[in-house]
């Protein structure tokens, strides 16, 4: 009885599993599958294809630059001095990750539009934000950001204390224990945040097309370009598709050292 009531188990975990994994594999399958190796090429070669793969790699690459740079101090701060203070910040900063791609862009265009908060300053100065490449930068560090603070955050507060502490009292400065040793000892998930933040950045859409608009060449992004191509051509917007399915997945199976170099680490701290 109780070797059936294990199989009734084992067969029910098996099959709640495989229906979910086989409803998230084949949508990404179809892509594929439904796309012989003429039409593909045929796809990436249509006009909207190249001009929009550059601005993406060239813009997701500036705001991950921005995200890093700008990120690493306060996940530093948000991760090694907990408080009131620190929660409310970590529960700001990631507010972009949850709100609707619409939320994001009005919000955008009411802080740098010509209107906004920040935007009428900015158009008396001759600097027009909205509708332009800048436009799409930020749109990438808002929705991405984070995404690179959380495991920034999480890998700091992570680290081994004594070792900090050690260092500081032999004379090191705070800003050569920052650099010197908690950067290295947090590079795993420094690097895991950053590649899901470009991951991101890369695909991001809803918040792009309403603050920075769909303009071929300066604002049409690849995912712009999708959504513009679907309608005309349907080829090009499944070969475009299926160029940010196979750098998304290429991004996750790089990922998966570092996430097991935070496995471990996180394993033998609670050892």
């Amino acid at each position: 009885m109780a070797r059936r009531r294990n199989r009734w188990w084992w067969g029910g975990l098996g099959f709640s599993a495989g229906l979910l994994l086989l409803f998230m594999v084949l949508p990404v399958a179809s892509l594929f599958l439904t796309l012989g190796a003429d039409a593909l090429w045929a796809g990436v070669k249509h006009p909207a294809v190249a001009p929009a793969l550059w601005l993406s790699l060239k813009t997701t690459l500036v705001s991950l630059a921005v995200i890093v740079v700008l990120g690493t101090p306060l996940a530093w701060l948000l991760g090694r001095h907990p408080g009131r203070w620190s929660r409310w910040v970590e529960t700001l900063v990631r507010l972009p990750a949850v709100l609707p791609p619409a939320v994001a862009g009005v919000a955008l265009l009411l802080a740098f539009g010509r209107r906004g908060l920040l935007g009428s300053w900015l158009a008396d100065m001759g600097l027009t934000v909205a509708f332009s490449s800048a436009a799409v930068v930020l749109s990438q560090v808002f929705v991405a950001a984070p995404f690179f603070l959380q495991s920034a955050t999480a890998a700091f507060r992570n680290l081994d204390g004594d070792q900090l502490t050690v260092a500081r009292t032999l004379g090191a400065s705070p800003a050569r224990v920052f650099f010197e040793i908690a950067l290295p000892m947090a590079r795993p998930g420094l690097i895991v945040g950053a590649a899901m933040g470009w991951a991101r950045a890369l695909g991001e859409f809803g918040a792009t097309l309403m603050f920075a608009g769909n303009l071929s060449g300066e604002t049409q992004t690849m995912t712009l370009a999708i959504y513009t191509t679907f309608e005309s051509d349907l080829r090009a917007a499944q070969a475009m598709s299926v160029i940010l399915v196979v750098v998304a997945f290429g991004i996750l199976y790089l990922l998966s050292a570092p996430a097991e170099q935070l496995a471990r680490a996180a394993h033998e701290s609670r050892d």
